[in-house]
């Protein structure tokens, strides 16, 4: 079994700092691969409205025979279901799906459309119990600055794009500021720019007997980050948590900061393209 990590977040509530991510996991296999997760010691699950797949995660959480106590729900509110009315009733129907009368951690998952609204929605559901912590997802600086300053409630979690290509140094120190935890989606790059032949990552990965992709996870659960890897095959899930009885030296970490590009390697929320893209 995994060695179970948690971080607390600015609420009180300890939340595992390794989970599963079901993002681009099809409906059909999304409850194998979630029994497999829970199988293997993962006791975190990232889901959202928007992967179509909430049901399939709720069938392997209730099928597990694992107490919900130990598991740790996370879900995000699509843009489509933004404004307090409509977000309210969006988080009932995501409760309905994960077949659980509370959510661990709900995100709005994108900083476009009536995000206050909504956001508010996100407060009275954690006020009457529904949720156990409340944060956002994709918010850059300005408006992660901006809600976490307006809004009754700071969030207790920003998830963001962060891997070795994109680190997320600078909104991470800002998010600290508020005492909001930062999350990375995307934690392996998805394999992008030859994430998994890096000749760096790999030289490092040789002294600790260690491969691309545990050395990177590595140096994220070494800076705080919370991470959810994604595999859809059972032995890489193991391997992506496989990562605590090894620890990367002041240098190593120090060398991965020079792969920063500090862009992302997906979508640039201040592109017009990208916003046209969620509006659609």
């Amino acid at each position: 079994m995994m060695n179970m990590n948690t971080v607390k977040l600015n609420n009180g509530v300890e939340m595992p700092q390794i989970g599963y991510g079901v993002y681009q996991v099809s409906p059909a296999e999304c409850e194998r691969c979630v029994a497999d997760a829970l199988s293997v010691g993962y006791r975190m699950i990232d889901t959202a409205q928007a992967y179509h797949n909430e049901e399939g995660v709720g069938n392997a959480v209730r099928r597990s025979g694992i107490d919900r106590k130990e598991i740790f729900l996370v879900s995000k509110v699509w843009i489509s279901n933004y404004g307090y009315e409509k977000a309210k009733a969006s988080i009932d129907e995501s409760l309905r799906k994960l077949q659980t009368d509370y959510i661990d951690l709900m995100l709005l998952h994108q900083p476009f459309c009536d995000r206050y609204g909504a956001y508010r929605a996100l407060e009275e559901a954690y006020k009457e119990g529904k949720l156990r912590a409340i944060g956002v997802s994709n918010f850059y600086p300005d408006h992660f600055i901006d809600i976490a300053s307006n809004m009754e409630i700071v969030p207790a979690v920003n998830q963001v794009e962060t891997h070795v290509f994109d680190q997320q140094i600078e909104p991470q120190r800002i998010m600290e500021e508020f005492g909001t935890r930062i999350m990375s989606w995307g934690p392996l790059a998805e394999g992008r720019n030859g994430f998994f032949t890096n000749p760096m990552l790999a030289e490092i990965g040789s002294k600790y007997g260690k491969s691309v992709a545990q050395v990177a996870l590595r140096w994220l659960i070494q800076r705080g980050v919370i991470i959810i890897p994604k595999s859809i095959h059972i032995e890489r899930m193991q391997q992506n948590t496989d990562i605590s009885n090894f620890e990367l030296t002041d240098e190593d970490m120090a060398t991965i900061a020079t792969l920063d590009m500090g862009y992302s390697l997906f979508f640039d929320h201040y592109d017009a393209k990208t916003t046209h893209m969620f509006m659609e």
